[in-house]
């Protein structure tokens, strides 16, 4: 049966099962399979509990396999690639009954003293969440989430044409006090929220049906789903989460961007490939 998770931290929460592997479990879904964000940041935190404290995220790359079954446990299987003396790497399988259901890769770098420079900012004229209304989604109370609708040019002003672009100001609820580990897991927890929608932008059919169920036009899924960590963020406070799709191809599209503090501070870097077949009456 699926669990019952009142907070993102009881979300987090995996038990030992075995050496290097741990289980978790999941609530229940309205689209009938697990959130891929959810299982991404489960199989970082069971990652994470192989690490030595000093060393933090960079960048985890996952592979999403078959969907997961929120009625049952997921077992996180963990594999001690590396420990260097500057990074450290380890690989992670997510498996339930019927099998794999992810693949992971993770990177964790120590804390150096080197030049801290970026070259990307929030775009012009992007609404502060404060101006927004609420748009989450109701199959999670763990998440808010503020939509920034219209499309915009390269100066950042209001054009009618299409950018490619879906852009979201979110944050998680709960307190996770100053554990960097959680506050990383939500950053991946809430990654995966939207970069489909970029995705979707650039397909012809949603294109020409704009005001469209995404349901009744679209199958698809998320294939994989990489981030980089720049910079630590208190996931529970706004951050812009700003992506831009780069176009369709047999079925898969990808979507590339950035995810903002709300003082402007780049946090994180998020790629995603998403697959999105025309839904097609069944025979």
């Amino acid at each position: 049966m699926a669990a019952d998770i009142t907070d993102f931290r009881q979300l987090m929460e995996l038990e030992p099962h075995g050496t290097d592997a741990h289980v978790g479990v999941s609530p229940s879904y309205p689209w009938g399979r697990v959130y891929g964000g959810q299982v991404v940041a489960q199989a970082y935190v069971a990652a994470s509990k192989t690490v030595e404290p000093e060393y933090r995220i960079h960048s985890l790359h996952a592979y999403f396999i078959r969907g997961g079954d929120f009625d049952e446990p997921i077992r996180y299987e963990v594999d001690r690639i590396r420990n260097g003396r500057s990074f450290v790497t380890r690989r992670v399988v997510a498996r339930q009954s019927n099998g794999a259901i992810l693949n992971l890769s993770a990177s964790f770098h120590i804390e150096e003293d080197e030049p801290d420079t970026s070259t990307v900012a929030i775009p012009a004229n992007t609404p502060n969440f404060g101006d927004l209304p609420n748009d989450s989604d109701p199959w999670t109370s763990l998440m808010d989430r503020r939509l920034v609708t219209g499309h915009f040019d390269a100066d950042g002003e209001p054009s009618l044409e299409p950018d490619f672009r879906a852009t979201a100001w979110t944050r998680l609820v709960d307190d996770l006090g100053d554990d960097p580990v959680m506050h990383a897991a939500g950053l991946a927890y809430v990654s995966d929220d939207y970069p489909t929608e970029a995705v979707r932008e650039t397909h012809p059919l949603w294109q020409e049906k704009r005001d469209g169920d995404h349901d009744n036009l679209f199958n698809g899924a998320s294939l994989d789903h990489s981030i980089w960590f720049h910079r630590p963020h208190d996931v529970t406070d706004w951050q812009l989460h700003d992506y831009r799709g780069s176009g369709m191809v047999g079925g898969r599209g990808l979507a590339i961007g950035n995810v903002f503090a709300s003082d402007g501070t780049h946090v994180a870097t998020v790629a995603q490939e998403a697959l999105l077949r025309v839904a097609r009456p069944r025979s």
